[in-house]
């Protein structure tokens, strides 16, 4: 059997970390092998590149937005051969915490770079990976960043303003309004629960 991909997307603080976790628990409880990663991350060099691209270097120089795709793809370029790739074509059901749909947002929408540049980029990343479903978690930026306390958020969180964020979530949606198939888009605003039941029926459709 063909395994499935399922990444989750949304504007800081949407709770992907935990629904996505969630949905890998719910998965193994049901006896399907499920495999939860994140972006960046995942692996040795991926964790290296979060914890540059993520972290505050106050009084520092900035990492500009090309720079800062080029990193996320050199990270998403190691977890889809290291971990997704092997994962699906041994028939699991890989859950990513962000992936290729982040950069064309945060450094699309958000910062303005080409998107047909940067969907270029994207492509050699992942080697034409697209996932099965992407749930998008939309939530108000005002709301999303109310919910991390100073000490608690990164880069993205701390150093870029609100009109930043703002082009971020209606670049998700935008993305959303492009490939209603592969897309659903779900209400974060509400009760973890209610917005996860949404996610299970939205998974079902692919699972």
């Amino acid at each position: 059997m063909p395994g499935v991909f399922i990444t989750f997307e949304g504007p800081e603080g949407a709770g992907k970390t935990l629904q996505a976790k969630r949905l890998v628990d719910l998965l193994r409880e049901e006896g399907r092998g499920a495999l939860l990663t994140r972006e960046p991350g995942g692996t040795l060099l991926g964790e290296q590149v979060r914890s540059v691209v993520l972290s505050e270097t106050p009084g520092g120089p900035g990492i500009s937005p090309i720079a800062e795709a080029l990193l996320f793809n050199a990270a998403r370029a190691q977890l889809v051969a290291e971990v997704i790739k092997p994962a699906l074509d041994a028939g699991e059901i890989v859950v990513c915490d962000r992936f290729a749909d982040s950069t064309l947002a945060y450094q699309g929408y958000g910062a303005g770079l080409d998107l047909a540049d940067l969907r270029a980029i994207a492509d050699v990343a992942t080697m034409g990976l697209v996932p099965d479903l992407t749930i998008l978690l939309d939530i108000p930026p005002e709301i999303g960043l109310a919910r991390k306390d100073a000490g608690s958020r990164n880069r993205f969180e701390a150093a870029f303003d609100l009109a930043f964020h703002r082009r971020v979530r209606e670049g998700f949606l935008g993305l959303a309004r492009l490939e209603p198939g592969r897309w659903a888009v779900v209400d974060a605003t509400r009760d973890p629960e209610a917005g996860f039941s949404d996610i299970r029926g939205a998974v079902a459709r692919v699972v």
